[in-house]
């Protein structure tokens, strides 16, 4: 399939938003699968070295 403008490849032959979206929504999700883990362990390591530091307290 070719397009004669960028405009017309934006529009993808009227199915631009739909296509557009779909890919938003997927880069967003795959954002999110990489990110939430990230946050996740370090949420964790703080957790656990604030709870190594309260013990050693004691």
């Amino acid at each position: 399939m070719s397009f004669e403008s960028f405009a017309d490849f934006l529009a993808m032959g009227k199915h631009g938003l739909y296509v557009w979206t779909s890919y938003g929504i997927s880069l967003a999700v795959l954002a999110l699968n990489v990110a939430l883990p990230i946050l996740a362990r370090r949420r964790y390591l703080q957790d656990e070295a604030r709870r190594l530091r309260r013990e050693s307290k004691q």
